[in-house]
């Protein structure tokens, strides 16, 4: 079973949306952006719960009353062997042919205008253009009998929630139960005759049987009985942590502590009807109150844990996305009104070793507006620095620099193009000797051609391989790159990162760093991250906005319009 896509129309801040989806899907966004409103219109329709009260006005787009809420859920089930895919289609009967692949499941509300409320009213079947109503069974629809919805919200209440669960999670059903539980009876009817015994009581019994005959003549008494019962046992039992090396309880006082057990009980909550049902996840922020090693831990079961095969999560956190695969995110933003885009990413295969890596470089990424992707260490200092001078907030302004290391520019573009994310990249002019050859292949060049799909630029082997051989091959191109520039957004060097500074700044470089004895180039080449870090932490407000103005550097400019 796959899920495959959802469409909310009139549904609060959504006019009219469209999200393709897969079983773990990640949202994000800004704040007020409708990441919560996207998983009450999946609650309204998996969830019984939130279901049952109904539509407001303002649950509808701009208090829209005359159009319905309506919310279209599209399901793979092509897969008969699977067994939650059979699951569906046991339910559905008839309301699915046989050669069907796809279930639609549909909730739509018509505003009452008497009532003040929509009525939720559910369909499904096999094809989205005619579907059957689902039957109603009290307040369960057919539905409810599939599914098993888990909503995790940003501050769930541990107490409250292991209260509600209590029967569920505490179980006697062990032979040694029932002797345990009659001592505990026994205990109890003891208990009730010794309060009942209490002076007080006993006072109170005296005075007020006198008051009471004094509005009716009758041959009565009043008693006050205690009535602690078995019912009652786990009314006042809460949660506590004992380390293993210590008799003595803690109480779950810390907020990341009492996060992580309520993880665990839905854990163990979900295990109960897993045969039975299909148990769907919708969890808000689970970042809150966890710290980052805390969250890195969580991304490794969320996103590996057979449990959570069905996942819908909105997060403002990279290390909560640590360890995803296999997920689809969704962004949703807000340009003239809510829209939204969503990519399907898996790790590369040949990056899955390294994926915490890849990864981490990525999640930052995709909670930006604007991205400049750059070779490595040296880039990012050096442009930091820069944009730091000229706006010291860039990157609350939602502009990142992302160095993209020995992973390429490819599997971060490809999905910050498909997110709608604005990416820049700035990569060198390298050349490479040919094997057996004298010419050496122009890399860049193809590199850009590759990016673009086309072949914009001439690809031949040149003769030589130096600063000047650099430069007149792109000097003899600069109109196509200019033009590459414009519209792909795509910078490539002069030369090299150095050797494009050198040009900008050659006698204060030289003053910078005197120990490089003349070859500044030679100097930062030679230790690259450090010794940029010795250049930049010497280049003043002026230097910055030079190199800022530069042509060599114009991805800076484009990265922040």
């Amino acid at each position: 079973m796959k899920f495959d896509a959802v469409t909310i129309k009139n549904f609060r801040n959504f006019e009219n949306i469209t999200i393709d989806l897969t079983n773990k899907n990640v949202l994000f966004g800004m704040n007020d952006v409708g990441k919560t409103n996207f998983l009450y219109a999946l609650r309204f329709l998996f969830d019984k719960d939130v279901r049952r009260q109904n539509f407001i006005d303002t649950d509808y787009y701009k208090k829209n009353t005359n159009t319905p809420i309506e919310i279209l859920v599209s399901i793979d089930i092509g897969d008969t062997e699977d067994g939650d895919s059979q699951k569906l289609r046991a339910k559905l009967k008839g309301a699915i042919l046989s050669g069907q692949d796809k279930v639609y499941i549909k909730v739509k509300a018509t505003y009452d205008e008497k009532e003040l409320v929509g009525i939720p009213v559910l369909y499904w079947g096999g094809d989205a253009e005619d579907l059957e109503e689902m039957k109603v069974h009290g307040t369960f629809f057919d539905i409810d009998y599939v599914f098993n919805v888990f909503y995790i919200d940003a501050y769930v209440d541990l107490y409250t929630l292991f209260k509600k669960n209590a029967n569920t999670l505490l179980v006697n059903d062990k032979e040694q139960d029932k002797e345990i539980l009659e001592n505990i009876q026994k205990a109890c009817d003891d208990l009730n005759t010794q309060i009942s015994g209490l002076s007080g009581i006993k006072t109170f019994e005296e005075r007020i049987a006198p008051e009471y005959k004094k509005y009716r003549h009758e041959d009565v008494s009043v008693s006050v009985k205690s009535e602690i019962a078995v019912k009652g046992l786990y009314s006042n039992i809460v949660p506590y942590i004992k380390q293993d090396s210590d008799n003595s309880l803690y109480p779950t006082s810390g907020e990341g502590r009492k996060k992580l057990l309520v993880y665990a009980i839905f854990d163990l909550l979900s295990k109960e009807e897993e045969e039975k049902k299909i148990n769907l996840f919708l969890i808000e922020e689970p970042e809150n109150h966890l710290h980052r090693s805390m969250q890195i831990a969580l991304s490794h079961i969320l996103f590996h844990d057979e449990k959570y095969q069905y996942l819908f999560m909105t997060t403002h956190s990279p290390y909560v996305l640590a360890e995803m695969d296999r997920v689809n995110l969704i962004r949703i933003y807000n340009a003239d009104k809510i829209v939204s885009k969503s990519a399907l990413y898996n790790v590369p295969e040949e990056f899955k070793t390294q994926k915490k890596m890849l990864n981490r470089g990525l999640v930052e990424a995709v909670f930006a507006d604007k991205v400049l992707l750059v070779e490595g260490p040296s880039e990012n200092v050096l442009f930091g620095k820069i944009l730091s001078e000229l706006n010291p907030f860039f990157e609350a302004d939602g502009i990142y620099i992302l160095p993209v290391g020995g992973f390429g520019f490819r599997p971060y573009f490809e999905i910050l193009d498909a997110l709608e994310i604005d990416n820049i990249i700035k990569t060198d002019n390298d050349l490479r000797k040919n094997t057996g050859k004298e010419k050496y292949s122009v890399l860049g060049f193809s590199r850009l051609n590759n990016y673009i799909g086309e072949n914009l630029l001439p690809t031949e082997p040149i003769d030589e391989s130096g600063v000047e051989s650099k430069r007149k091959l792109y000097d003899s191109n600069r109109e196509t790159l200019d033009q590459i520039r414009k519209e792909h957004a795509l910078y490539l060097s002069r030369c090299s990162l150095e050797e494009d500074l050198d040009e900008v700044l050659h006698d204060k470089m030289v003053e910078y760093l005197p120990q490089a004895g003349g070859d500044v180039i030679g100097y930062l080449q030679d230790a690259k991250n450090n010794h940029m870090v010795e250049l930049v932490e010497k280049l003043t407000p002026e230097d910055c906005t030079r190199i800022f103005e530069h042509y060599n550097f114009a991805c800076l400019k484009e990265v922040t319009l």
